[in-house]
């Protein structure tokens, strides 16, 4: 193992290597998933905005749903938004009982456009996995979620 990689390097905590361990990771599967999604004319967070009002049918959700939501925070959700309606991915609905409520929902072209990813992704994500048994796959998940819901600094 490389020495820039080492838990045992002097004046550096475990917690420092883990930190960049775990954004190295996630930026190399992201980078693959990217690739993927990329080659359907998505962008990652079109792609997630996609699945996430997916989830969401048949209800919608509000701008600020789909916000916090976000794998990645975007910091203008509604120009994100304004692009994929133009594609025809989403619709938006102003709510007859409260005019300031828009509701977004996914269309037939969204859900076609992710229906056409979702083996691929998946195929994806068992190759950059399949060097995992499943048990180390399952603590995994379970030290992520530890990791996950610690309080903020």
């Amino acid at each position: 193992m490389n020495s820039c990689h080492q838990a045992s390097s002097p004046g550096v905590a475990l917690e420092d290597h883990i930190f960049v361990a775990i954004l190295k990771t996630a930026d190399a599967l992201s980078q693959e998933a990217e690739q993927l999604i990329k080659s359907a004319g998505l962008t990652m967070a079109q792609y997630n905005v996609l699945r996430i009002l997916r989830g969401a049918e048949p209800e919608g959700l509000l701008c600020r749903g789909i916000s916090e939501r976000m794998i990645s925070r975007d910091p203008d959700v509604t120009r994100l938004l304004d692009r994929m309606e133009n594609h025809g991915w989403i619709t938006r609905h102003r709510e007859k009982e409260d005019r300031r409520v828009v509701k977004t929902r996914i269309t037939e072209e969204g859900l076609a456009a992710l229906k056409k990813l979702d083996q691929p992704v998946r195929d994806l994500h068992k190759g950059q996995f399949r060097h995992m048994s499943a048990p180390q796959l399952k603590t995994l998940a379970r030290l992520l979620a530890e990791v996950e819901k610690r309080e903020p600094t």
